[in-house]
This record gives C-alpha cells, structure tokens and sequence, in this order.
C-alpha cells in the first residue's frame, strides 16, 4: 500500500545557508573569493535564497556584499539575504548600526535572529520579555518600511516552546503581525527527534503564519528533522551543502530537496536541476577543501556503490532491487565494487563498466577467483578501480607492454656532516617502445626517489606522463602485531589535469608496496593515453590497439 504523502503548499522556499552557518564548521575557512565562487553554484542549482553572511559584523562578510551586488554576482535563480540581529536594547531600528548595514548591503531581503526562548531574553539579552518582542516589531517594521522582505529566525525555537510556549508562539505571532515573510522554528540546539516535530510545528502554523525550519544535526536527525516539520505545514526550508555548519552540522539542504523532489514529488527546484546535486556537492567540496564525505545521502560516491555479491545478483536483473533511486536522477552513478565478497556478478557488472565483456561465465569465475586470492593478500581494489583493471586485462590478456622494468633500487644517505641531511636515490632501468631507458631519481625520501626516477625514464618516450601528478598517498599495516614485519597496503591517487585515477600496492615493506602501486599508476595512465582515439577492448583473445601502437 503506498503512503500518503503530504500535499505541496503553493508556495515553498528553498534557503541555503552555507556561507554563514556552514563556514562557521571546525578546520573551515572561507575568503570572499570562495564564497563568491560557492554562492555561483548555489545559484545554478537552484535554491531560492543564498545567505551571504553578516554584513557589518565583520570586514569578510562586508566585503563580500559589496563586491556581490557590485556586478560580481549575477543571480539567476536566488535571492540575496544579509544576516542580522534585532535592534538593541532600549534603541530604535533607524539609528541601529548593524541595521543600517542590513539597510546597505545592497541585498533585497534581510534575516534577522530573534530570541524566543524566555531564558535567553533574560540571560543574554539582559532584559524584558516586553522589550523583546519591541525589537523584533520594530526591527521588521523598519527594515519592511524600507523596501526589504524580512525572514526571521526565531533561536533556540523548540527548547523556548519547552520552557514558555505561549511566549515562543508569541515570538512567530509578533514577528507575522509585523510583516515577516516566514518566522523560522530554528532548532538550535540540534536536540530535537522527528517524533516530536509535529505538536510544536502545528502549534505555530494554526496561528496563520509562514513557517519555515532550520535544523541542527547534534541528534544526527537534522534532515529527518526538516522534514517532519514540512509535513506538519512549514514551507520553508534551511541548509548547508553537505551538511556543512558548526558542532555536527547543518541539514544537508540537498537531502533535503532531493527527498522533496523524488519521495514526495514536489518540484523545489527549477526543473531538471536536482541532476546537477552531485556536481554540484563535490564542486562546493573543492572550494571549501572540506570533502563532501563517500557516505552521503544521495551525493556520495558510496552512495550507489554495490559489494555483496547478492546484491550485484539481483542489480543484473533489476537495479531498482538494490537501489531506492535511479542514481541518474541526482547526478550520481551507481558503482561496482570488487573485493572478496563479490561474486561473478560485480565482476560481470564492473566489467561492463569498463568496457568489457565479461558475459562468458567462466571467464568471470577465474577473474572472481583471482580477485578473492589477490584480496586475501591484502589488496584492496574498492578504491583502487585502474588497479583492477590491469588486472582484468591481464587475466583477459589484454595488458598492453607499454613498459617492462628491467631493475629498481633506491637508497637513502646522508648527505655531508649533518645527518639531519637526509638525501634519497633511486635508479629505474625499463624498456618502453623497445628503447632502453636508464635514468636517476633524487627526491624527500625514498617513494618519491622512485617516483622521479620512473617519470623521468617514461618522458622521453612518452612525454605525456610528464603532466602526471600523484595528488595522494595513503599506507595502511595489515597487520599490526607483526610489528616491523607487517605486511603494507599503498593507496596512490594519480592526475592528468583531466581525470585521477587509484592504484594499489601491497608488499612486505613500504617501499615494495609504493614500488607497485607507482608502475600501476603510470602503466593505467598511459594505456589510456594511448587507446584515447581506439575502440575500446572487446572480447577474450581480441588483438589489443596498443600493441600496435607500441
């Protein structure tokens, strides 16, 4: 039997608040430029409101106003919002200073926080219950008087309704009556659970105003949260990219709106844009250099990733048995994962992916064995995708030569009197395009040795590998009581400028297992240069286009 779903209101605002509230996370540091950038791609996806931050506050935040409505930032789908705060104490909204800065941002709508929690007014504000609500009728009057549509968000909403809830609700009425556009029931405390949404939501909407919410994830149920409160009438919705934002985070506002779009089949943003969230996500992720984690809703790169070899079964038949959307729809993809849980089927699968035809069942069972066995040996090969292609198409035998290792050596030594001179040597003797190459490497120790040495003997035949850049290096102990004998696993991520790709290396040193995932990463990257203009490799047995080419 299919749910009842709730009835989109006529009218639905979807506001990010990634600028203000998601840089204040722990390690997040964002410049004008960043937030110029980041505010850009806000706008492309959608949202109906950006929150640039609080101008007059801070020096960044009025920078980042003037240059924004200056020419710098053209919207196309958002409104530009300037944060604030109610007037003063015993003041007037005209003569306010931080007031005045709302008034001359240059952004057409303001957001002003308001307390309504009696505990706050008397402890933080230092004063009346009277006064309070003084602040906030003369604050939106003022700012509505001047030409600017007012959002206010009511702080510490849903712990003040708790302690005083006749004085929260008359906190939403006061802020209504004055011309507020939407009173926001901000969860700031992130203490609330989706159960307990619906009374208090309800409570506010049967008084006739606009209601919107704001989510923290302290009980990690800041979306769950949002949307408990949607279905109980607000129609109003708060944010952060990735669920960015202080302690533990913001709702993740493309969560959110993808469960708006694709659970309740409401249209929030402009149309075809939610398969822009994935793009999206991870390009905001770049600017803030905070990633977008492989876990999350919708957007991660785990999140349509299959392991179990059950699932890749059913995934053969019908994708939708494993999946509760089409990945497509939010800009994702779904992903094979291979390891020792997989089964002929994720082979056959993530073949297919590739380019490959797996469809000969016992070809897949010996390439399935030969995974399980190079896994049992400490190889990972769910984040190491170019790995395993090279080894598929040694197990097709498909692996073009495009270079053979002749020998490798590397030493380290110190370099004069001082030993704190550490000076590291490698040497690489290949053939590649049946030339000899004998080249030496110097690097900070001995992997990067290596590295130089390897890429200086590969430039000359092929030039293109001197654009490679190796952007990551992890080591893993496989077993940690052997001590110094463990076993390593080496994870190197590689780049052309155009796409990154992950080796994989495993050895009883360190130096072994870099050794590895460093040819890996050279012979994936130039088998592709070199089969870019080639149809891609088809059956068992079939001649490969690079051993012409070599």
């Amino acid at each position: 039997m299919a749910p009842t779903l709730p009835t989109a209101p006529q009218t639905f605002q979807v506001y990010d608040v990634t600028l203000r509230d998601g840089s204040q996370q722990e390690g997040m540091q964002l410049s004008v430029n960043d937030k110029l950038r980041i505010a850009a791609y806000l706008d492309e996806f959608g949202v109906g409101f950006i929150e640039g931050g609080w101008p007059g506050s801070n020096p960044k935040d009025s920078e980042f106003f003037r240059r924004a409505t200056s020419g710098e930032l053209e919207l196309r789908n958002a409104e530009l919002v300037a944060f604030g705060m109610t007037r003063r104490v015993g003041g007037r909204a005209a003569d306010d200073p931080l007031i005045a800065a709302l008034r001359d941002s240059g952004a057409r709508v303001a957001t002003l926080v308001a307390k309504s929690h009696v505990g706050h007014v008397a402890n933080a504000l230092h004063t009346t219950l009277e006064e309070n609500l003084a602040m906030l009728r003369d604050s939106v009057s003022h700012l509505r008087s001047e030409g600017m549509r007012v959002i206010i968000d009511a702080e510490h909403f849903f712990d003040g309704y708790r302690l005083d809830g006749a004085y929260a609700l008359e906190v939403v009425r006061t802020a209504a009556e004055a011309g507020a556009e939407a009173v926001v029931l901000c969860d700031t405390n992130g203490g609330m659970l989706p159960s307990w949404m619906g009374e208090v939501v309800s409570a506010a909407v049967e008084l006739g105003a606009p209601i919107g919410i704001h989510c923290h994830n302290d009980s990690g149920c800041a979306v769950a949260n949002t949307l408990a409160a949607v279905e109980a009438g607000a129609m109003h919705v708060q944010g952060c990219v990735n669920g960015y934002g202080e302690r533990t985070g913001n709702a993740d506002i493309i969560s959110v709106v993808a469960n708006l779009e694709l659970k309740y089949g409401w249209k929030v943003l402009p149309e075809g844009n939610l398969a822009e969230a994935t793009r999206t996500a991870q390009a905001i992720a770049e600017i803030t250099n905070v990633p977008a984690g492989p876990r999350r809703a919708y957007i991660g790169t785990s999140a349509f990733a299959h392991k179990a070899g059950l699932h890749a079964s059913a995934i053969k038949v019908d994708p939708n048995l494993y999946q509760h959307v089409d990945p497509a729809l939010v800009g994702n993809d779904m992903r094979m994962l291979v390891s020792d849980m997989a089964g002929r089927a994720n082979i056959q699968i993530k073949g297919e992916q590739l380019g490959f035809d797996l469809s000969d069942r016992t070809l897949a069972a010996e390439l399935t064995d030969r995974v399980k066995e190079k896994e049992l040996q400490g190889y990972t090969f769910d984040a190491a995708d170019a790995s395993f292609e090279l080894l598929m198409r040694a197990q097709l035998g498909q692996l073009p030569d495009v270079f053979t290792i002749k020998h490798w050596t590397t030493t380290s030594f110190a370099d004069g009197e001082n030993d704190a001179d550490i000076v590291s040597e490698a040497v690489v003797k290949l053939v590649a395009q049946r030339q000899v190459q004998y080249f030496v490497g110097e690097g900070n120790g001995p992997v990067n040795a290596l590295d130089m040495a390897l890429r200086r003997a590969l430039t000359p035949v092929y030039p293109a590998v001197d654009g490679y850049e190796l952007t990551d290096y992890r080591v893993r102990i496989l077993d940690g009581s052997s001590g110094t004998e463990a076993s390593v696993r080496v994870l190197i991520d590689t780049t052309n400028g155009e796409r990154t790709w992950t080796t994989v290396g495993v050895g009883t040193n360190v130096i072994e297992a870099s050794w590895e995932a460093l040819c890996d990463a050279y012979r994936y990257g130039l088998i592709h240069l070199l089969e870019n203009t080639v149809e891609p490799v088809g059956a068992r047995g079939a001649a490969s286009p690079v051993d012409a080419l070599a």
